[in-house]
């Protein structure tokens, strides 16, 4: 029996990326994809509660099916998990990303919370990343990278409970160095609304922001992608920071 790969993204089922991936799994797996409907990039782990989800069917072939779902990226692994898989999936993708996810955009990410969603449910979940916003963007770089990744972790799986967030750098295939497994960089959005004015001269405000770097280690995901490296970094659905809890015993008294 062959494997089964389910893929989802952030993008929406229309996006470049998805394309790329699924094309790329059916190397490996009969493949499904549930991708949101529409762009639900920023989504983070926002589940749908408020009214039902919807479905429908983009394509049936050999070995491929794809759905859209009028929800978010982890209602897309959940639903899709359970009435949309024959069975449990041997690996679960999420991407591949229009954009990077490296550093605290793994916190707002849809595309990673998918990935995320996946491991707590005991499978393999890999949110993908290219570092190019652009809708058209060129994938051709890192085709064989994300090849030579999902049938490595189809081989080897990784223990479950972890998440992997991969961020692929915007070069071209010869010139990426190699991969770097390492850690998320310190960084946060200094984030700023900017008011503008409506044609019927009403305030709304946009989100604008800035990316800060706090620290400079030479190991963090930023560091590595700047190199021209392939970032992996093991994400855990814990929130828990465990050297936290006996020094703050005090708060029980």
């Amino acid at each position: 029996m062959k494997p089964l790969i389910l893929i989802t993204n952030d993008d929406g089922v229309a996006a470049k990326g998805l394309r790329v991936l699924d094309e790329i799994a059916l190397k490996f797996a009969d493949v499904i994809v549930m991708a949101p409907e529409y762009n639900a990039s920023g989504a983070s782990h926002s589940i749908t509660s408020t009214r039902p989800l919807r479905v429908r069917e983009v394509k049936n072939s050999d070995g491929l099916k794809v759905y859209a779902c009028d929800g978010t990226p982890a209602d897309c692994v959940k639903l899709a998990v359970e009435h949309f898989c024959p069975r449990q999936p041997d690996l679960v993708l999420s991407g591949i990303n229009h954009g990077s996810n490296s550093s605290i955009n793994v916190l707002y990410s849809g595309t990673m919370a998918a990935a995320i969603e996946a491991s707590a449910l005991g499978m393999t979940g890999v949110g993908i990343s290219l570092l190019n916003h652009n809708p058209e963007a060129d994938f051709s770089g890192c085709v064989l990278h994300v090849e030579k990744i999902i049938g490595q972790l189809l081989a080897h799986p990784i223990p479950q409970g972890i998440a992997l967030n991969i961020n692929i750098p915007r070069l071209d295939a010869d010139n990426i160095k190699g991969i770097h497994i390492c850690h998320a960089a310190q960084a946060r959005w200094t984030d700023s609304f900017e008011r503008r004015t409506d044609p019927q001269g009403r305030p709304y405000w946009w989100l604008t922001g800035k990316f800060e770097r706090i620290d400079n280690d030479p190991e963090s995901d930023e560091n590595r992608l700047a190199d021209g490296y392939i970032s992996i970094v093991p994400i855990l659905p814990d929130f828990t920071h465990y050297p936290s809890i006996d020094k703050l015993r005090w708060l029980e008294q």
